[in-house]
């Protein structure tokens, strides 16, 4: 069981979904948690009903002077999760600049411009836990999934080579990849979304990880199982199964 009284939390990607979850659930450890997305309102609304310790930090993560700026108001802080995302369905077919550039730009290099601020602080301290929200949509290319299945795949390579790199100096680095979860996101599908889950079963899940030594969870367990197969299938076989 991770120690959390007293801890300092950033959590990035607090205002909606899966990450207000988590961030109730991290507060209710008596950690000081630190809400970050860019809509202060939500966060206001969010800290407000926390009982524990808690501050507003709103800012953008595309943004370079934002982050350096946040970064700097934060602190020294024991943890950081990054939940920040944005998704759209979309195909090559329909390829749309903006919005495959956006989802990079948020999900992958949003994260890096983060975890550069910070991470140089927990390697000079010598401790420290870091955890990356990727996805199952991040292990092998899907059809529709344009922008947003690369952004995950980046975020998820970039979890482990941190893992790789950080393990044994002090600071913990995990890598938690849901499936489809109830949100304003999935909310744009207008297809069928197996086994999806509402953001409180999610976030528990989350949280049990965060509380626990391994590196990375897929969940739902079936259902993560099925897309961790597809990576070792031929590709005729898994584009026809998948594709």
């Amino acid at each position: 069981m991770r120690h959390w009284s007293g801890k300092r939390y950033w959590i990035v990607g607090a205002s909606e979904g899966l990450g207000r979850e988590v961030a109730r659930r991290i507060s209710g450890t008596g950690a000081h948690v630190i809400l970050s997305a860019r809509n202060r309102d939500r966060l206001n609304d969010l800290s407000n009903q926390l009982h524990g310790p808690s501050e507003v930090l709103p800012f953008d993560v595309t943004d370079d002077v934002d982050v350096r700026r946040a970064a700097e108001s934060a602190g020294r802080v024991d943890g950081l999760v990054y939940i920040a995302g944005i998704y759209w369905p979309l195909r090559a077919q329909d390829w749309d600049a903006s919005r495959v550039t956006r989802m990079l730009d948020v999900n992958t290099t949003g994260a890096a411009r983060v975890l550069g601020q910070v991470v140089p602080a927990m390697v000079a301290q010598g401790s420290g836990h870091v955890v990356l929200t990727g996805s199952l949509s991040g292990y092998r290319g899907l059809p529709g999934a344009i922008g947003y299945g690369a952004s995950k795949a980046g975020l998820m390579v970039l979890a482990e080579s941190m893992y790789a790199d950080l393990r044994r100096i002090g600071i913990d680095v995990q890598l938690v990849n849901p499936g489809f979860i109830r949100t304003r996101l999935t909310d744009k599908n207008d297809f069928r979304m197996p086994f999806i889950m509402d953001p409180e079963k999610a976030a528990r899940l989350y949280f049990e990880h965060m509380n626990g030594n391994r590196f990375a969870l897929n969940f739902p367990w079936g259902f993560g199982a099925l897309f961790r197969l597809g990576n070792f299938l031929p590709d005729g076989l898994y584009y026809r199964i998948f594709g």
